[in-house]
């Protein structure tokens, strides 16, 4: 990969966005693995028709797009089928990546992947960054934002990842658990960090 690529990832709720986006602010280009796994599922495409065919037609909405609702709903309750549905759409999502990641012209590249770890995505990255936050404001966060229930926020924090097993394979950390002006300085300082990381990175290859 030539572009220097750093991997961002955090739990549900963690705030990978806003940090993703205080990135961006730097003129960091960013990949985001969350849009481009709907892009590979939409009306047309190949993977589509593959899940439609695997799950039935009950995980399209009336329109014939994917119903995400529930196919998540499917896949949590059967380690089975979300163990298919992860072998049909990440070496489609990798490969998009790695090549959004080609095209890209800041001097690094953020990838935002929620599953950086436990999918072995890290292995496509430079440096990893985990954005921590306890389990209980994650908790909070999570139910206010995407209005679901506090079990299935569980069902999702238990299929990732434990928080100490992040802690301990990233690189860096950066804790969101104060201001937004405490995240905007760690993100300007791993900015630095990672411009001069690039820097010597594009030196010793070229």
């Amino acid at each position: 990969m030539s572009q220097f690529t750093i991997g961002l990832t955090g739990g549900i709720g963690s705030g990978k966005t806003t940090v993703a986006n205080l990135f961006a602010e730097q003129g960091i280009e960013l990949i985001d693995a969350d849009i481009i796994a709907r892009e590979v599922v939409r009306p047309g495409q190949p993977a589509l028709a593959k899940i439609s065919d695997f799950f039935t037609t009950e995980v399209l909405t009336p329109t014939g797009e994917l119903d995400r609702k529930q196919l998540r709903n499917i896949v949590f309750q059967s380690p089975e089928k979300r163990v298919w549905l992860n072998k049909l759409l990440h070496p489609i999502i990798s490969t998009e990546m790695q090549s959004q990641a080609k095209q890209a012209k800041s001097l690094y590249v953020i990838m935002v992947v929620p599953l950086l770890f436990e999918n072995g995505l890290d292995s496509l990255v430079n440096r990893t960054l985990l954005v921590d936050i306890s389990p209980d404001a994650q908790m909070t966060r999570a139910a206010n934002r995407d209005h679901v229930s506090a079990e299935q926020i569980k069902n999702i924090i238990n299929s990732q990842m434990s928080r100490k097993d992040k802690l301990q394979k990233a690189d860096d950390i950066i804790d969101n658990q104060g201001e937004i002006s405490q995240l905007r300085s760690q993100v300007l300082k791993l900015h630095h960090k990672y411009m001069a990381l690039a820097q010597k990175n594009t030196e010793s290859i070229s």
